[in-house]
């Protein structure tokens, strides 16, 4: 065998041997090489009223082929809880599901992050750092404008 034809079948070879070990079944697949892909965007909290209470707002984009779920969230500002909304009554859960090619959307009147037993009042203008974890992503650093308490994005529904 010729160097050149010899130098190709090892590059061949060790090409096909690293795909051989390549594993897409780990975190943030659904096993079958498919991946949640996530991105958070629009976060912001009112400026709390409360000294020991706040709620959150913001969207997670999955652009990716596999669904996903919030399971939790963490921040130094204090306790971070997940609630739902269901016929404008909310209820802590422990996870949201964040579709493939989809979104999970936490809005004022809906689905929302509640801070609790808060070790200092955010201020308009601070930001707020949060880290949303889930069940198979590894865990998103988010910093959260703190808004006026009035606000609201655009295009972001009013009421419950």
């Amino acid at each position: 065998m010729s160097r050149p034809a010899l130098s190709a079948a090892v590059l061949v070879g060790a090409l096909f041997l690293a795909g051989c070990g390549a594993d897409d079944s780990g975190p943030g697949t659904d096993g079958s090489g498919s991946r949640a892909d996530l991105s958070v965007g629009t976060a912001y909290m009112p400026q709390p009223v409360s000294d020991s209470m706040a709620a959150g707002f913001l969207t997670v984009t999955n652009d990716g082929a596999a669904a996903d779920e919030l399971t939790g969230v963490t921040s130094d500002v204090g306790e971070v809880t997940v609630h739902k909304t269901v016929d404008g009554t909310m209820r802590e859960v422990d996870t949201l599901p964040v579709p493939a090619h989809g979104k999970l959307v936490l809005q004022s009147g809906g689905d929302h992050l509640m801070f609790d037993k808060m070790k200092r009042k955010p201020k308009e203008g601070q930001e707020v750092a949060v880290e949303l974890h889930f069940a198979d992503s590894g865990p998103v650093t988010v910093e959260m404008p703190v808004e006026a308490a009035t606000y609201r994005p655009s295009g972001e529904r009013s009421g419950h």
